[in-house]
Order: structure tokens, then sequence, then C-alpha cells
């Protein structure tokens, strides 16, 4: 993070002005919200030391699933991604392969990314990759297309300079048949992905993957340093009604502390899921203080993503909630 913190209040989007963020920004939210959410963060953010968290925490990424209301409204485009990032003070970027799916082997678009990643100073971190088929399907020729489907994948994220792409072990079956499908799927995209120097990582994204226990042994047995997982704070319904990882109330919930901590060890990644917030601008699904223990016991000092989901604040609102969130949880950390 590049700003300081005494002048942290005038350019966040809690302050009443809003002047950073524009009217566009201050249309999409009530002038009655933002006064409020100040009153009650300022005091709690005004006690953060200037100057950016020291390098033996974490930096700060921006998941692009953050903004996908907006995206998919058209209100902007994958190309200015980097700078609505840079805008809010983040250092780095997830994409989404979504936003820009018929473009993973255009090298003119991926050249613009590469540029407008470089004029705003933000590092392009990895892809999350959807659609693509599960590399946990029984079916041997269903896995076969999916590792196929990712190699393209692969080679934009070699392009702009990302460390990895996300993928997704689903697969419908028993634990041990599903487990098994993986272990090969992900085990044959790792090998391709290797000799590009691309990791591949799975989060825990709903069935199977996301039973921190099963995820981890996947990885024992595959067994390869450039595969590994993205733990995500939220993503840990194993079953829901319509027997899908997506899409309906959740019936098992695996313990989300637990699963963050056995997934760990095979982090290259970690997703920081945020929802809503109380007065005090904490997350009311998630103790942050102490995931992000869990975290730093780990030995981890890499990239954290924000990735906001919540309903009540609008997306710029509620990605800034959950960077001041990181950023307050990071320094009382750093000050035990």
């Amino acid at each position: 993070m590049n700003f300081k913190r005494r002048n942290f209040i005038k350019k966040s989007g809690y302050a009443i002005a809003g002047g950073a963020f524009g009217g566009a920004f201050m249309t999409a939210c009530s002038t009655k919200t933002l006064p409020t959410m100040a009153e009650k963060v300022a005091p709690v953010m005004a006690a953060i030391p200037d100057g950016p968290l020291p390098d033996s925490m974490f930096k700060i990424s921006l998941a692009q699933w953050s903004y996908h209301k907006a995206i998919f409204a058209k209100e902007f485009t994958s190309l200015e991604f980097a700078e609505k990032t840079r805008a809010l003070d983040i250092d780095g970027i997830e994409y989404v392969n979504q936003f820009f799916k018929d473009k993973a082997e255009d090298t003119n678009y991926l050249n613009q990314l590469n540029q407008r990643a470089a004029d705003n100073g933000v590092t392009q971190i990895l892809i999350m990759v959807d659609g693509e088929g599960g590399l946990g399907s029984l079916k041997e020729k269903d896995r076969t297309e999916a590792v196929e489907k990712h190699y393209k994948w692969v080679n934009a994220a070699k392009y702009l300079g990302c460390h990895s792409i996300r993928v997704n072990a689903f697969g419908v079956g028993t634990r041990e048949e599903v487990g098994a499908a993986a272990v090969d799927g992900l085990g044959r995209l790792s090998e391709y992905a290797a000799k590009e120097n691309i990791n591949v990582i799975v989060e825990n994204h709903g069935g199977w993957s996301s039973d921190g226990l099963w995820l981890s042994g996947v990885m024992a047995k595959i067994g390869m340093d450039n595969c590994g997982t993205l733990p995500d704070f939220g993503n840990f319904c194993v079953e829901r009604e319509n027997g899908q990882p997506w899409g309906s109330p959740c019936v098992t919930e695996y313990d989300r502390y637990k699963g963050v901590d056995e997934l760990m060890p095979y982090a290259k990644a970690v997703s920081a899921k945020a929802n809503d917030f109380d007065a005090n601008g904490n997350d009311t699904g998630t103790d942050y203080m102490k995931m992000i223990e869990i975290v730093k016991n780990h030995n981890y000092d890499g990239f954290i993503g924000i990735e906001y989901e919540g309903q009540t604040l609008g997306e710029t609102e509620g990605i800034i909630a959950t960077r001041d969130l990181l950023l307050k949880t990071g320094w009382a950390l750093h000050q035990k």
C-alpha cells in the first residue's frame, strides 16, 4: 500500500466528500449511507499507523469478481480494472477469465492488459478460471477435455506475468472417486503448466474441494511444487440442496478456520472473502483476526486478495471496507 494513513479518511470511499472516486461512485452510494459508515469506521481506522504494512506481513490484491456486478452491467471492462484497483491504493490484481473469455489467445488484448497494469503500477497475480470443465470429473474423456481447455489460460497467465491460474477440482462421485480423478486431472495440468513456470492452484470452491482435509490430501498425493491451493475464507459449503457446488442453500458446511489451516501448507494465494460489516468495520461472518493469524502461522507473506460479495454496501465501498479490515488486522497482529 502506498498511501499515508493520516490521509486515509480523506482518500477512503467512506469520506463524505467521496472525491477520490468521482460522481459515478457518489451516485451509486447514497449520501445518507456514506456519512454513517464514515462516522462508525473513522475512529477505528484512525488508529492504524502511517505507511504500508511491513514486508513480513502480507500484500493486498483485488479479485476482479469483487466488481462482477459492475462488469456484467458493462460499466467498465477488464482493460480498466488495473486503473480501478490503483484508485483504491491496492497493489495487485486477480483476473476472472469469464470477463475476457474469448481473449485468452488474443495477444493484442493481452498486450493492452500488460500496458494498463504497468501504467498503474499494479502486479498481475493470477487468473481465476471457470467454465472450462471439472478437473475432478470421473469420466476420463471429460477430464482430459477439461485439462486441455485450461492450456490456453496457462499460456495467457505466462504472457501476463501472473504466477498462477486458479482452477476447479469439481467432480460428481464419492470422496475417493473424485479424489482419484482430481489427482489425475490436476496432475496432468500441472505437468503442462510446470513447463511454463505457472502454478495450478485450487480454491475451496464447492463440493469436495470445500473439505479442507480432502483437498489437502489431493495436494499431498500430487506432490508437485507448482500445484497448490488458494484458501478462501468463506467458500466452505460441501453440500448444497441441488447437489451442485453453487446456486442453492448450503446443507453441510465445513469449519472455515480448520479448512484454511489445512490448506495453508499448499497455499500460493489467499482470498479474503467478505460480505457484511459491523459498526467497527469487522466482517460479521469471519473473525479476520483469527483467520489472518492462521495464515501468518504458516509464514505466508504473499498477496491476500479482496473478494467482496456483500449486498448491503456497494461494490467499491465493500472493497474499501475489506481493504481497511485487512490493514487493521495486519497492523494489530504486527504490534502484538
